[in-house]
């Protein structure tokens, strides 16, 4: 659908019906001019059917022409499918030990590695993927990078952990974005005065230091640079509040895609010879990602999984983008107006 960025620019287009009534006018005054000739035969040779609607294409095409330019100048813009420019991704996945279960054969975290494993390969080479795994604390495994070796290699060195902690996992994908910045992952998952916050106050207390600005918060999903992918199969247990941390993630703009990984509501799953209920925090999930404006999934299965990490894959290679086509408009309009002046000049000098 085409919108318009400046749309009062459309009222130009009622010149489009005023320049054909003054057309058709001063065709039909042309008619009562009377020409005299001694024989008809000239007449007739010079205006048959083909010459007489020749006569009229140009104009035809200077109005089209015209109306075109028109919308031009109202900027219209259209949702368009353009490559991706999620250049970075971070991929933090849950290995708290309910992943351990094998109600998904063969087990939760081969077929979550498995997954992984083939979206890494089915990413543009110049893309960037970065791995964090999440459990009672949250660590980077494997820093950003294009190497598709060293991620498979990180993927499958998973080792799982008691608790969850996905505000943790969040936290340390947002430092894996945005190395730069100060942002105090220690604080923030152990609690207390970190190490970095002891260190800015030494530094602070020097002579001319100047405390870091914190960034200024930007509108939620508009760094285009870089998102997460978030799977888990559990609730939160311990750590930073999941919700907080994803306002958090909001504020640099980065959109968070949420996988629910299990049945919607729970069920029973052997782990280690023990039958334990388990089930997924479904509405922290859609939270997270409605926060962020990523979007949620639901992955019951092995294959479903597959499905949802293909999607994700296709989604970051293409997207769709509201984009302002002023252009081809413009270009369009320039060029029916070329041709009409051409053929103009070309086909009615004679009925000048």
């Amino acid at each position: 659908m085409i919108r318009f960025l400046s749309p009062e620019a459309l009222w130009l287009l009622l010149a489009g019906p005023a320049l054909v009534a003054a057309y058709v006018l001063l065709m039909r005054r042309r008619r009562k001019v009377v020409v005299r000739y001694t024989t008809l035969a000239p007449l007739r040779e010079a205006m048959g059917p083909r010459e007489s609607l020749r006569r009229h294409v140009p104009p035809l095409l200077f109005l089209f022409g015209l109306m075109v330019a028109i919308v031009a100048i109202a900027r219209p813009t259209a949702t368009v499918t353009l490559p991706s420019e999620q250049r970075t991704i971070i991929m933090a996945i849950d290995v708290s030990l309910s992943m351990r279960a094998s109600d998904i054969e063969p087990s939760r975290i081969v077929a979550a590695q498995n997954a992984a494993k083939a979206f890494v390969q089915k990413q543009p080479r110049d893309t960037r993927i970065g791995i964090v795994t999440f459990a009672g604390t949250a660590a980077l495994v494997q820093p950003p990078t294009r190497d598709r070796d060293a991620l498979v290699a990180a993927i499958e060195r998973f080792a799982l952990q008691r608790h969850t902690a996905i505000g943790s996992g969040l936290l340390v994908s947002l430092a894996a974005l945005f190395p730069d910045e100060e942002i105090d992952v220690e604080k923030a998952v152990l609690g207390g005065t970190s190490t970095r916050e002891r260190a800015q106050k030494l530094r602070a207390d020097g002579p001319g230091a100047r405390p870091r600005a914190a960034p200024k918060p930007v509108a939620p999903g508009t760094h285009r640079s870089g998102a997460i992918i978030l799977l888990t199969d559990g609730r939160r247990t311990t750590g930073p509040d999941s919700l907080e941390v994803a306002n958090l993630v909001a504020q640099r703009g980065v959109r968070v895609y949420t996988v629910g990984f299990g049945k919607t509501g729970g069920g029973p799953a052997e782990v280690d010879g023990y039958s334990m209920f388990m089930a997924f925090d479904e509405p922290t999930l859609q939270s997270i990602a409605g926060i962020t404006q990523g979007e949620y999934f639901h992955a019951p299965s092995a294959e479903e999984l597959a499905k949802v990490y293909d999607e994700l894959a296709a989604r970051f290679e293409m997207e769709r983008q509201n984009s302002e086509i002023t252009a081809f408009f413009a270009a369009l309009g320039a060029a029916l107006l070329t041709v009409a002046a051409t053929l103009s000049a070309l086909w009615l000098r004679g009925y000048a």
